[in-house]
């Protein structure tokens, strides 16, 4: 952000609660851009046995990771993770539970991750370019990410 929404002056940087932030040099207007992370919520989805992977369309061609979106004003975070199930692979599910938050500095968001059951069709939808079914025993978690989800997850597996 390089200019105030309230009143259009160039933001400049300026210490405010111990941090530099961007803020409107208009004593009146009082602005600060605070840029908090985006609450994004994902889904290790395990369906018929196995558990699914996504690739986004604009992704590289070997990334995978799980059903995910960002929360959406007026859902619980487990209702955004089963409408995100329904969007991107066309599957009705169960949240059987929590996996945890993780904190995603590289894109500033926090994801909610959850375990979810799931069941019907599989359907990509538009955002997906292409979907992967791995065996819980083959899952390795990635360093990134949901990765942290998957590692979760497997750690409870025993």
């Amino acid at each position: 952000m390089r200019y105030c929404p309230r009143c259009a002056r160039a933001l400049e940087s300026r210490e405010q609660g111990g941090r530099a932030r961007s803020s409107c040099p208009d004593a009146d207007c009082g602005f600060v851009f605070y840029d908090n992370p985006l609450p994004v919520v994902a889904a290790l989805v395990e369906h018929e046995g196995h558990v699914l992977l996504v690739r986004n369309h604009g992704w590289p061609e070997k990334w995978f990771g799980l059903v995910s979106g960002f929360l959406e004003r007026g859902e619980t975070p487990a209702e955004g993770a089963l409408r995100e199930l329904k969007e991107e692979v066309g599957l009705a599910g169960e949240v059987v539970r929590l996996l945890g938050v993780y904190g995603f500095s590289e894109r500033n968001e926090v994801i909610i991750a959850f375990h979810v059951r799931a069941s019907g069709t599989i359907q990509l939808g538009e955002e997906i370019a292409e979907l992967r079914k791995v065996l819980p025993e083959r899952l390795r978690p990635w360093p990134f990410g949901t990765g942290q989800a998957v590692a979760d997850w497997l750690a409870t597996r025993g």
